[in-house]
């Protein structure tokens, strides 16, 4: 395809902190891409996928910002080792469309299906099911590299140094743009999952109902009302479920078992003069949602993206925020610091700051990426309003708590951190550093993000 040239102002997809580049979408041609890289302007290059970083990660201001176009007719599946070889820039929605069909699902996915394989390995993405499979990168069997003197590397964790490998799973594209992956797939029978819900009281009985019983189920997440307050404080709703088998679904969709069509049923045309959340909107709708929820339910069937992606089904809706956009702010402290995430909630409810998606979820293991976001632990992902003031002091009050319990927060949902409480969150931060910049020595790789902790100085 023809390269599409653009200088455009970019945001996250939080809609704050906007910046100009050179916009660029083309092929992933390893030749055309190395040439592309060579002529880079002096403020570098950065890979964008669909935008849905929440912060500046995949913006790169008065540099050229490059999206590599890819398609799920290139899709390789193997069965018989149950994965599938990818270009990068292909979408998670367009790659569910093709494996869910011939009986798959992507090993991890985020609350979208908008995100591309790239960017997934980039900002090595969780899911639901952290606590038993992991992150994106633990699935990755080997990945296709442009570094920035034009070669290509075929990297493996089974190399026999692994370094590049594991500083690329996570690195928020500053090793050099992925241009292919192969990835372990979740062999499954239908297109839908048997959900369990339960409604909770406060955080503590929710602490303790996750403790004794997500070792259990594969996904697990809980939605919780940080406007309640008192003996009401962290109430909340969880979920959990499995891929459902043939057996445990209505005799009417036996007969097509993999059937998949996500759709959206509504969208927002334009952004609103001010923010559609706010307290008493947000307050309105934690009461319902809380309300409609069954006590205790087990055993009902969903669609995958019921389940997975439910936000995917109203089209832009992080217009809702208004012109000034909104801030994701995620976080994980260490099991052990239950006092932390309290902490956390308490001064949530008591400030008053409404979040219209605040989910909690438990991480297993950590992997060996250095910058990579999850380890054992609670994690808090919330969103809020940019158009408050105080958010600022609020936001870094909370960071804190979170750093005093050992915990750090997510680069690809940043857009507040400050260099000190990145370095403090992240202490094999100085390794990372030492393999990128062997990698790329004159910072090539860089974004607004990279610049605003201090990866990069141009």
């Amino acid at each position: 395809m023809p390269d599409n040239d653009s200088r455009v102002p970019l945001t996250g997809w939080g809609g704050t902190a906007p910046s100009v580049g050179e916009m660029r979408t083309m092929s992933a041609d390893a030749g055309r891409v190395a040439a592309t890289v060579k002529d880079a302007p002096n403020r570098g290059v950065i890979a964008r996928g669909l935008g849905r970083s929440y912060g500046d990660a995949a913006q790169n201001g008065g540099g050229l910002v490059l999206r590599l176009a890819a398609g799920a007719d290139d899709v390789v599946l193997d069965r018989a080792m149950s994965t599938a070889c990818v270009a990068a820039g292909l979408s998670i929605d367009d790659l569910l469309r093709f494996i869910v069909p011939n009986g798959y699902f992507v090993p991890v996915t985020p609350g979208t299906r908008f995100v591309t394989v790239g960017g997934a390995i980039a900002s090595d993405i969780h899911g639901k099911n952290h606590h038993v499979e992991g992150s994106f990168g633990n699935h990755v069997r080997r990945l296709s590299l442009l570094t920035a003197d034009g070669t290509v590397r075929e990297l493996s964790p089974d190399d026999e140094d692994p370094t590049v490998f594991w500083a690329t799973v996570g690195g928020m594209g500053l090793t050099g743009i992925i241009l292919d992956a192969t990835f372990s797939l979740i062999p499954i029978e239908t297109s839908r999952c048997v959900v369990e819900t339960v409604r909770m009281p406060d955080l503590d009985a929710l602490f303790a109902l996750m403790s004794s019983g997500d070792d259990a189920v594969r996904y697990s997440v809980a939605w919780i009302d940080l406007l309640a307050k008192g003996a009401h404080l962290g109430r909340s709703v969880l979920t959990r479920g499995d891929h459902a088998t043939v057996d445990q679904l209505a005799s009417k969709h036996r007969g097509s078992p993999l059937a998949y069509s996500p759709r959206q049923i509504a969208g927002v045309p334009l952004v609103p003069p001010v923010s559609a959340l706010n307290h008493a909107s947000v307050a309105v709708f934690n009461e319902l949602w809380y309300r409609k929820a069954p006590r205790h339910r087990e055993g009902e069937i969903q669609e995958i993206g019921r389940f997975f992606h439910p936000l995917d089904a109203v089209g832009r809706w992080n217009r809702l925020y208004g012109p000034k956009g909104f801030v994701q702010y995620q976080f994980v402290v260490p099991f052990g610091q239950e006092a932390a995430m309290r902490a956390v909630v308490e001064r949530l409810a008591t400030s008053g700051t409404a979040s219209f998606l605040a989910v909690l979820k438990q991480f297993g293991p950590a992997n060996p990426a250095p910058l990579s976001f999850p380890f054992p632990g609670w994690t808090l992902a919330l969103d809020i309003s940019a158009a408050p003031k105080g958010l600022a002091e609020l936001l870094h009050g909370l960071d804190d708590v979170v750093l005093e319990a050992g915990g750090r927060h997510y680069l690809a949902k940043d857009a507040h951190m400050s260099q000190g409480a990145f370095a403090r969150g992240y202490p094999r931060l100085t390794e990372w550093q030492a393999t990128r910049d062997a990698l790329d020595p004159a910072g090539v790789f860089a974004s607004d993000q990279a610049r605003r902790l201090g990866l990069i100085q141009h």
